[in-house]
């Protein structure tokens, strides 16, 4: 009889896995095959199940075996991984930290703007049994659940693991480092316990959850639920290399996602310092590359109070107490509270937005909880902008539910130029952003970038235009040269009011304004404006 599956943290299927069933009936021994079934003659009931593979964390867990339902058992690889929990606080709140390791590790608290600051340090963990710092992960979809690290062996109260959030709102990262010179670092977004800035800006960490695939799925990989049996080879399983006729989003409904996972995206190497390249196909869109934007924005002289977009769903964040807003990178996912509530400050409220990244605010989520959250993808066709804007009225997701977002940011996402990366054009040389640039109309800049999957300039990545629902009065005011007349518009609009919102529409300029000149002098121009 089939009794279930064993995968690992991505649902990867593991063969050769030992399992031992016991109950009042005696001890029976299995083995997973090759696709990670694990067959045997077994009658229904509850067993003690130990499950045991050389370079996994072996676990003993109660389950029932089920003749009509196969059971999905999940084991944890070997190695070093954390996250604090909650994931954002303010200052001089708590958090846990989180940490899987199979050896002694050492941990630190350090600050990442201009320059990574140490702020204390954690010191060393093994707590004295073998292998006692390794986490257990649950069975079945823990996507859904979250992973709940430290729930198991931590009820002496000399185990707790609290840090108290610094005074100093900002980017933080734990580091951790075994004894062997592994090393892991994870994000801690601090807010301030009180506003002290005029300007406050918004990590994306929404969308850092989005593209989390911890577990096995993500908002890209199986999106809407887990396929019955786990992955054998990614290639000749997964929709998305087998099928022609894929659609990222082709369901009615979507399975949640809990932020109680660890995000490998977000590692940052030891040594890396804020000017070095941003390497890889993750990290140059989520915090790594936002950390760009806060870096920038210390030496250039600026104050800012840092907020998780989380935080402002919760209304921790007030925007009556700011001038200005900036959102940046890839801020591609919000609830329509969050959205409205901006749309309001903004055109309104007469605030201040910069909207300094790219396909931002392109779908709506909803929070089942503080800590979970659904993605309304809808059923859109091929899960294309172009397809979707050329087969309906609809420009994004977000306007499936309720409008395009180029209502309010000016520019909306679509397919040309996607995955390149080019300079800008001037557009408008007489408009006050481009003030003491020296560019004149038809001249380039952007042209450098921190930007490592997609390099060749500021306008890049995922690149956002001017469309039929942008406002009125909006201007265009300069265009990348990515091909297939792709490339990002830099828009500026006053919708009334005192309000106002400049948009570069693209994901790759954070990472040019620490190394491009231009690139930083107009967003300080704009800045200096919006404080004014």
């Amino acid at each position: 009889m089939l009794i279930g599956y064993v995968s690992d943290e991505r649902y990867v299927a593991l063969p050769d896995v030992l399992l031992e069933f016991e109950n009042e009936s005696g001890a029976f021994e299995a083995r997973s095959r090759a696709t990670g079934a694990v067959y045997a003659d077994l009658p229904p009931g509850p067993y003690k199940v130990t499950l045991y593979k050389t370079g996994f964390g072996s676990k003993s867990i109660d389950m029932t075996v089920r003749a009509d339902q196969p059971y999905h058992f999940r084991l944890l690889s070997d190695g070093l991984l954390g996250y604090a929990w909650p994931k954002w606080v303010r200052a001089g709140e708590k958090s846990e930290f989180r940490v899987h390791a199979v050896e002694a590790y050492h941990l630190e608290l350090w600050r990442y703007g201009l320059h990574k600051e140490l702020i204390r340090t954690l010191g060393w963990h093994d707590e004295h049994g073998p292998r006692a710092t390794m986490q257990i992960s649950p069975d079945g979809d823990y996507t859904q659940t979250g992973i709940q690290w430290n729930r198991y062996g931590y009820t002496n109260p000399h185990h707790l693991q609290y840090v108290e959030a610094p005074s100093r709102t900002g980017l933080y990262y734990f580091h951790a480092k075994t004894e062997s010179g592994i090393f892991f670092s994870f994000p801690w977004i601090v807010a301030p316990s009180q506003p002290r800035s005029p300007i406050a800006i918004l990590a994306s960490n929404i969308n850092w959850n989005a593209y989390n695939n911890f577990g096995g799925r993500s908002n890209y990989i199986h999106p809407d639920q887990f396929p019955p049996t786990p992955t054998v080879n990614a290639r000749l399983d997964l929709k998305r290399y087998t099928d022609p006729e894929h659609r990222h989003f082709d369901a009615d409904a979507y399975a949640p996602l809990s932020f109680d996972r660890p995000e490998p995206i977000n590692h940052i190497p030891e040594g890396e310092v804020v000017t070095d390249p941003i390497e890889g196909r993750s990290a140059c869109h989520v915090a790594p590359a936002e950390w760009c934007l806060l870096g920038w924005l210390e030496r250039e002289g600026f104050d800012y109070d840092f907020y998780a977009e989380t935080q402002f769903h919760q209304g921790i964040l007030n925007l009556d107490d700011y001038k200005a807003l900036i959102i940046s990178t890839h801020p591609e996912y919000w609830s329509k509270e969050m959205y409205f509530r901006l749309k309001a400050w903004v055109f309104e409220g007469g605030g201040k937005l910069m909207y300094l990244g790219g396909n931002g605010l392109n779908c709506e989520v909803e929070f089942l909880d503080e800590y979970t959250i659904v993605f309304h993808n809808g059923n859109c066709g091929s899960g294309s902008f172009t397809s979707l804007q050329k087969n309906s009225h609809f420009e994004s997701r977000f306007h499936l539910r309720h409008e395009s977002e180029a209502n309010l940011l000016g520019v909306v996402c679509t397919d040309t130029g996607i995955m390149t990366a080019a300079p800008y054009r001037v557009i408008d040389d007489s408009h006050w952003v481009f003030a003491g640039t020296g560019l004149k109309h038809g001249d380039l800049f952007g042209e450098h970038s921190l930007h490592m999957r997609c390099p060749g300039g500021a306008s890049g990545h995922e690149t956002d235009k001017i469309s039929a629902s942008s406002p009125k009065n909006v201007q265009l005011l300069a265009k990348g040269l990515n091909p297939d007349d792709g490339g990002a518009e830099i828009v500026y609009h006053e919708p009334g009011g005192g309000g106002a919102v400049f948009s570069v529409g693209s994901i790759c300029y954070p990472s040019s304004l620490l190394v491009d000149d231009t690139v930083s002098k107009i967003t300080t121009n704009v800045l200096r404006r919006f404080l004014e």
